[in-house]
């Protein structure tokens, strides 16, 4: 049993991320806001828990969500990037895309 347990964690942690930029937008106000993530597949569940507990610091965001709930707002990817071995390029190339889709989508930065 510990065996199998170890080899869970141990495959957890070798899993590849996907890093990229991503998308929540309020359909009643039609605002958007775009962010960057080392990781896309845990992102959304992050955002969604500072909101939820009134803590998120993009305060436009966090008064899109009392204003209009969880409903009202939608998670998306803008891009995913390729698999990047050095993070100081990581970390770069992320930063001038999420600046890109800002600007494409008049959107806020989260």
């Amino acid at each position: 049993m510990t065996i199998d347990r170890k080899a869970a964690i141990a495959a957890y942690k070798e899993r590849k991320t996907i890093a990229g930029i991503f998308l929540v937008r309020c359909a009643a106000t039609s605002e958007a806001w775009v962010g960057q993530a080392p990781n896309l597949e845990t992102i959304q569940n992050r955002i969604w828990f500072t909101l939820r507990q009134g803590g998120h610091p993009c305060r436009s965001l966090q008064a899109a969500w009392n204003a209009h709930g969880e409903a009202g707002l939608t998670f998306g990817e803008c891009e995913r990037l390729e698999d990047e071995d050095s993070a100081y390029v990581r970390n770069a190339l992320l930063k001038e895309r999420a600046l890109h889709w800002q600007a494409e989508l008049k959107a806020e930065a989260i």
